[in-house]
């Protein structure tokens, strides 16, 4: 069984999925909600199971937090998506990377598309910050789909992209 709790954010209501093992899911649209109520069927609201994590976000989006540590619940996936969310959480926080570089620092540097790829499967975002990962000459691209408005905001928040 799953549980989940949400918490209003800059970036409107978000929703924290949890399983025996750790934060599993988090919905930042209410697009990624429907698709997460669709793939757990069994989800029940459990404020106190989901507190850290939930604190742990209101610290971040208040600006008193740069690294999490609650325990994470990857989903069974490919090496290679693996490999990338891995990569995706060296990134300092208020810094950026470009998909190329991601690309290289996990040994395969043509993959810059399955990188991005990879980062639009990650089913934890900002827990693994794929906001952080911008096209080569800095430009925001791809972020929760087409939601670099998303992305922008968590970056600035951060520290990494100019008002």
């Amino acid at each position: 069984m799953a549980v989940y709790d949400e918490l209003e954010t800059p970036l409107g209501t978000l929703r924290v999925v949890m399983d025996l093992v750790g934060v599993s899911r988090v919905a930042l649209t209410e697009e990624d909600w429907g698709e997460i109520q669709q793939e757990f069927h069994d989800l029940v609201r459990d404020p106190e199971s989901c507190r850290d994590a939930v604190r742990q976000l209101e610290e971040y989006f208040s600006g008193r937090r740069r690294a999490f540590d609650v325990a994470l619940s990857l989903p069974e996936d490919s090496p290679f998506r693996r490999r990338v969310w891995a990569a995706l959480r060296e990134i300092p926080y208020g810094q950026v990377r470009s998909y190329g570089e991601i690309a290289a620092a996990i040994g395969n540097p043509r993959a810059v598309r399955a990188v991005g790829q990879a980062n639009r499967a990650n089913p934890l975002p900002i827990f693994i910050p794929c906001h952080r990962v911008v096209g080569k000459k800095g430009d925001l691209v791809g972020y929760a789909g087409s939601r670099t408005d998303l992305k922008a905001h968590l970056l600035r928040l951060e520290g990494a992209l100019a008002e």
